[in-house]
């Protein structure tokens, strides 16, 4: 019922949160194509009209979603003091390609990103842009500090481990672990991006 005064109540707080929840359940259950507002509705217990005075669309709906759940984690964006670090530190923790919670979502999505333009615009502004910013900062860290060669592309290394860890995910079907990142940072990130091979134990040390 609309109250006297014509405005309708808002969505927020734990209702909002109820139904943000309902629908990542559904967006891994059935995925983005298979997923309808009458289904989030019927899983929330919440009406239709309910979402649409929130969430003018199903897409804005998901990325609300995949931004404020408590599975989808936020990236933190932490200085180590070396690119190794920061990178290890990113990828491995909460939010990062390590995260097996953050890797379904994503899983769930893919399909989305090439079928659903008003999908893909909000997904890359409002929840993948902030990642990519952060994975700019470490980058551009570890320029400032003489880590990286003179002259390297930046935006193009920066871009390189989600690379070639998402390949190895979504396209072989191989899973991701802290493990495979460190291996995929030593051997092929940081050689790339400096110059020269990495060493736990550098020259002159033990």
């Amino acid at each position: 019922m609309v109250p006297l005064d014509g405005v309708r109540p808002r969505v927020e707080g734990a209702r909002e949160a109820e139904i943000l929840d309902a629908t990542l359940d559904l967006l891994i259950e059935a995925g983005f194509d298979r997923l309808t507002m009458d289904a989030v509705a019927a899983r929330a217990h919440a009406g239709k009209a309910t979402l649409y005075r929130r969430w003018s669309s199903k897409s804005s709906l998901v990325v609300d979603a995949l931004l404020r759940s408590k599975r989808a984690h936020d990236l933190a964006d932490v200085d180590t003091g070396s690119l190794r670090g920061d990178l290890l530190t990113t990828y491995c923790g909460a939010g990062g390609l390590a995260d097996k919670d953050n890797a379904i979502v994503l899983a769930s999505v893919m399909t989305a990103l090439h079928t659903d333009p008003e999908f893909a615009q909000e997904f890359r502004s409002r929840f993948l842009a902030p990642k990519l910013e952060i994975n700019r900062h470490i980058y551009a860290r570890a320029q400032a500090r003489g880590e990286l060669l003179p002259g390297i592309d930046v935006e193009l290394i920066s871009a390189a481990l989600a690379g070639i860890l998402l390949h190895r995910v979504f396209l072989l079907g191989f899973p991701v672990d802290p493990t495979v990142i460190e291996t995929v940072v030593d051997q092929i990130i940081l050689p790339a991006a400096t110059g020269r091979p990495y060493s736990a134990h550098p020259e002159g040390t033990s």
